[in-house]
């Protein structure tokens, strides 16, 4: 059986982070959405997304094939059901559609003869991107369930100290010196080839996936995630960190999205909390207006290739796009929109050229290269966001 993730109506209010990718790649616990379903059914799965990005996450169709509503996580019910789907059956959880079998991967699909199959199970969903950190807990811990059953975790080096160790799991090149690990209210998960490094302070839930580094005297609270390639330091506080992406200095960073390729400069620091302890209200690229999101906690959301200067400052609920560059003092809005480059005082646009000659001199560093696809991409989305930019 050939399996394909699809995007639902929810991609819209998962911007910025579904500019540059489908939504069954975004990073929600330790794997990404695709990584779960893939474990679950042990095969390897394609993507059906927006055409300007089908380049680089190409579609693959067979003559049966099922697809799966990507802002969906997958679960043992849920994975057995699916497995036991006929032609014209569709899975539903409610009004949403889950999974459906199809002898074609058209655009429009008829599901008035389709078979229709309730979920009764509980799910877990991304719909907002305020859920990918606020849910985050709930999904590191099934990922790490998953990940480490019937496993045992490489050594961990007697300097360290640690708290309900059997909930700490390290893989193999992972390591960790004179740190303290707090595993009692959730795991504590270190990825292939990582590296905490001397003097950290760590409370689970956390994920620092593969050849990710934690500098040295950072405080992290849970659940927090730092994807793969990822470098911190400072406070971190329930926050998911996106691969490749750099807090690497003193600094709060709190409930939280970033990104790949972000960098966030020393001793920058976002609000995560209203003086006035009111509801987080947050910009919804789907509405286009500061959508409520019934949470007293809300940080920061900043997509791809977004970077800070030092000392740089957010308000409780800002969102920033893809390609932004914030520098200079003082708080900029709470919506930025993707290539602007300057901060409170004022913003101007940063031209494709200039933010492409950036993002190839920090891939390179990281052994990644820049290219045209890439390029393309990020083209299609400074055509998308030009609305926007009133400057």
């Amino acid at each position: 059986m050939n399996y394909i993730l699809f995007d639902d109506e929810v991609r819209n209010s998962l911007l910025p982070f579904t500019f540059t990718r489908p939504v069954a790649d975004i990073r929600f616990g330790i794997l990404t959405i695709r990584e779960k379903w893939e474990k679950y059914l042990n095969t390897s799965i394609s993507t059906k997304t927006e055409k300007y990005l089908s380049k680089k996450f190409p579609m693959i169709t067979e003559s049966a094939n099922v697809l799966l509503n990507a802002s969906f996580c997958p679960t043992k019910e849920l994975v057995s059901l699916i497995l036991s789907l006929k032609k014209n059956e569709a899975v539903y959880k409610e009004d949403n559609l889950i999974a459906y079998f199809s002898e074609n991967t058209q655009e429009e699909v008829d599901f008035s003869d389709y078979k229709k199959i309730n979920f009764e199970g509980d799910l877990l969903r991304v719909k907002n991107t305020w859920d990918i950190f606020s849910k985050n807990g709930i999904a590191l811990q099934d990922d790490f369930e998953h990940i480490t059953r019937g496993r045992q975790s490489a050594p961990i080096s007697v300097t360290n100290h640690l708290i309900n160790p059997e909930n700490i799991f390290l893989e193999e090149g992972a390591r960790v010196e004179y740190s303290i690990l707090n595993a009692t209210e959730g795991p504590i998960y270190l990825g292939k080839d990582s590296e905490v490094m001397e003097g950290n302070l760590i409370r689970g839930a956390f994920a620092l996936c593969e050849k990710a580094v934690v500098k040295m005297g950072a405080k992290i609270y849970g659940p927090t995630t730092v994807g793969p390639y990822g470098k911190v330091c400072g406070e971190i506080n329930n926050s998911v960190i996106f691969g490749y992406s750099s807090k690497g200095h003193d600094g709060y960073l709190g409930n939280s999205v970033l990104g790949e390729w972000c960098n966030i400069g020393a001793d920058s620091n976002n609000s995560n909390l209203k003086n006035n302890y009111a509801k987080v209200r947050l910009w919804n690229y789907a509405t286009e207006r500061f959508e409520h999101t019934g949470l007293q906690f809300c940080g920061l959301m900043m997509g791809d290739h977004s970077k800070t200067a030092i000392n740089t400052m957010f308000n409780t609920g800002t969102v920033i796009g893809v390609n932004a560059n914030i520098y200079v003092p003082g708080f900029p809005r709470n919506f930025v929109p993707s290539f602007s480059w300057g901060g409170a005082s004022g913003f101007t646009t940063y031209l494709p050229k200039k933010a492409y000659e950036a993002a190839e001199v920090m891939m390179a560093r990281r052994g990644v290269i820049f290219d045209a696809e890439e390029a393309e991409i990020l083209n299609h989305v400074f055509e998308l966001t030009r609305k926007y930019r009133n400057y």
